[in-house]
């Protein structure tokens, strides 16, 4: 598997020479693709709007009655991310979880028994990826994009990836071509950290309204038509 020989780390710091050449990459980077940067970037927009305004408005509060219900705390679920150039940001999701202090290092995986009953009911239909839109909205995700990590996954992925921060080219988003090959939820071992990273990568290089077309129909295919 080919992979990109670049390595931005959001984590450590490195020598002015070094930044001078990573950044010169990232300015390359967004001049050859700024048509393409600007027509998501409207895209983002437009969608994560109508979505807030035509379903957010009433799902927030229909689904915060259901969380407040089943477990205390609070309604939303903010976690810092790794996002464009390395930066942090605070990614939004509908809380699905008892509270606890582990949330910010262990991600959940099948069968957690700190997911509540409605949480799993919200992370099967992926409702509790939605209020995401309002990162769209600000510019700090966008619909289409390499899933944004924990800054703990990112440092345990970057020891075994050296060139894993290649994938931050790009802003991170809701769905990317990585989950719709089968590759979501936690990675665990060499070869989901492996597999996502290419299919991350692969989607930095192809990335184009085309592609972003499709990786859409497929979410949604995947979403409703399930593989066993």
């Amino acid at each position: 598997m080919q992979q990109p020989e670049l390595n931005i780390s959001p984590i450590l710091k490195k020598p002015d020479a070094v930044l001078f050449s990573e950044n010169a990459i990232i300015t390359s980077f967004v001049a050859t693709r700024r048509k393409y940067l600007a027509v998501k970037r409207a895209i983002d927009l437009l969608v994560s709007l109508l979505c807030i305004v035509g379903l957010l408005s009433w799902l927030i509060p229909l689904v915060g009655i259901l969380i407040k219900l089943d477990s205390p705390g609070p309604v939303f679920f903010k976690q810092k991310r790794v996002g464009l150039k390395g930066r942090i940001f605070h990614c939004l999701k509908f809380r699905t979880m008892i509270v606890n202090p582990d949330a910010d290092e262990r991600p959940a995986v099948l069968n957690d028994s700190r997911i509540t009953k409605v949480g799993r009911i919200l992370r099967r239909f992926h409702v509790d990826e939605l209020p995401q839109m309002f990162n769209v909205f600000m510019g700090t995700m966008s619909i289409i994009g390499p899933r944004p990590h924990m800054i703990s996954d990112c440092v345990r992925f970057g020891f075994v990836i050296t060139t894993y921060d290649f994938r931050s080219l790009v802003k991170p988003g809701i769905t990317g071509l990585a989950q719709v090959n089968g590759f979501s939820g936690p990675a665990n071992d060499y070869e989901s950290i492996m597999n996502r990273y290419y299919w991350d990568a692969e989607y930095v290089r192809r990335a184009g309204i085309l592609l972003d077309m499709r990786i859409i129909a497929r979410t949604f295919i995947n979403m409703f038509y399930k593989k066993g």
